[in-house]
């Protein structure tokens, strides 16, 4: 068994290296980072990251991602350059390769939140530098560095436990299954047909569960989905960029709400999870988010934690 002290102080192989998908750490790496997270509450401030620079790049505005974004570096004693799309026009005023190799040799770091997953490979690919996946149409990898940590901190310990989704197949499922079979967290997702996670991250998540004893199910029953789970969790029905689909997918999911009926076919201590925004009295009842299962906040504010231990690996600094 490696010591929690080990795991915390030894040096990071994160060093340098891109942050593209939750797949990106394996098990290691990532309770290392949980476990960093929730001692760094305690004094989070440090000049550790004096003179290092973070490029904040979104095609897609968020509240939350920038806030955690810029408050980690400024914790760290970093600085930040927020650039939105109508100021860079990615892939359309400039190449995606030619925004890259300019902002590589004027910052230290990227962190993007863009509409396609190529965009943050090719990122990757020309910058020269370190580019984090802050969200993209295929996954949202810091979203579930925080969720594991809310996890762990309400459950002390990850493997072993059953975390249920409800809804669609999208980034955050995406991430998610393939966190779970990392670190060998049970996984059921209830989606209707045709929103299902797709075949290829089904199949990758399925090599790492065999690994690490994972067991996943997959169902159009959201009540077979939260049976017995220690962790319910849901995400909106129509994402940033789907707004033509909104009234349509209102109809696919009817049933698919998290409310209070299907909460209690869950754990007697289950939690509930939601990344935020919600649509409050779609797909979940606002008795739902203010009950006392609901961590939602706890989320929120470790997205802040997440990002800054994530930053601090890949300068290696930990």
């Amino acid at each position: 068994m490696v010591s929690w002290y080990t795991l915390v102080h030894k040096e990071s192989d994160m060093v340098g290296k891109s942050f593209l998908s939750i797949s990106d750490m394996n098990a290691e790496q990532i309770h290392s980072l949980i476990y960093a997270a929730v001692e760094s509450k305690k004094q989070p401030w440090t000049t550790m990251l004096a003179r290092k620079t973070l490029a904040i790049l979104f095609e897609k505005p968020s509240m939350r991602t920038r806030v955690s974004f810029e408050m980690a570096m400024r914790q760290l004693g970093g600085e930040t350059i927020y650039l939105s799309q109508a100021e860079v026009g990615l892939g359309t005023r400039e190449s995606v390769p030619d925004v890259a190799r300019v902002l590589g040799r004027l910052v230290d770091v990227i962190a993007v939140r863009t509409f396609a997953h190529k965009i943050a490979e090719d990122l990757a690919k020309y910058a020269g530098i370190p580019i984090i996946n802050a969200l993209t149409d295929f996954e949202h990898p810091c979203q579930t560095l925080a969720d594991f940590i809310t996890i762990y901190e309400k459950k002390k310990t990850l493997k072993g436990l059953t975390l249920a989704y409800i809804g669609d197949g999208n980034n955050v499922a995406n991430s998610l299954i393939l966190g779970a079979g990392i670190v060998g967290m049970n996984f059921n997702i209830a989606s209707p047909e045709g929103y299902f996670i797709q075949k290829d991250v089904q199949e990758k998540a399925r090599r790492y569960a065999g690994k690490s004893g994972a067991k996943f199910l997959l169902t159009t029953s959201p009540e077979d989905a939260v049976k017995k789970a220690d962790i319910v969790y849901t995400d909106v029905w129509a994402s940033m960029g789907q707004e033509d689909e909104a009234e349509h997918r209102k109809k696919v999911f009817t049933g698919y709400q998290v409310n209070s009926k299907l909460m209690s076919l869950a754990a007697k201590d289950v939690i509930f999870m939601h990344d935020l925004p919600a649509h409050r009295g779609e797909e979940v009842t606002n008795e739902v988010m203010e009950s006392a299962q609901s961590v939602i906040f706890d989320q929120a504010e470790n997205r802040l934690h997440a990002q800054r231990e994530l930053i601090v690996s890949i300068f290696g600094k930990r």
